[in-house]
């Protein structure tokens, strides 16, 4: 799905729905430049009211919050796992979110990894593909979905 086209509707829905009702993000691959959309995205969307948690092994803390150096070491529940990652690096992502019981898993713009998707979607979780969080939550705000 592309992040500038609008998906079909159901699909368009229940991302409405994982934007509405998810309140902490465990972002892996947050990065600490913030010239970076792994740096501009979990931003914006802390402004929005989400809970970020940094997830990168290289960071002792990132948008005023202490990163962690792997999912399995956030220490409170993580509703969505948004990932900054090489398409290849997604699997043991995906694993480790189904470790902690995440409830999605949310693959940034280029981010595609079709196994591992499935594997996500076999334990229970909500998989959104190769879309920006940011350009899809705005896009909503502006059609006054959210």
């Amino acid at each position: 799905m592309a992040p500038t086209a609008e998906p079909p509707s159901s699909a368009w829905q229940r991302i409405q729905g994982i934007l509405a009702t998810s309140k902490t993000i465990a972002v892996v691959g947050l990065s600490d430049r913030p010239d970076r959309p792994a740096h501009t995205v979990p931003a914006y969307l802390q402004q929005q009211g989400y809970r970020i948690i940094p997830v990168n092994p290289n960071l002792r803390s990132a948008l005023g919050e202490t990163a962690y150096p792997s999912l399995l070491e956030v220490p409170e529940p993580v509703d969505v796992v948004q990932i900054f990652r090489r398409s290849e690096d997604v699997p043991p992502v995906v694993e480790d979110a189904i470790r902690i019981g995440a409830k999605v898993v949310w693959m940034q713009s280029g981010i595609i990894h079709e196994q591992a998707a499935e594997r996500a979607r076999q334990a229970g979780l909500q998989v959104v593909m190769d879309t920006c969080m940011r350009t899809t939550h705005q896009a909503m705000r502006l059609r006054g979905e959210l």
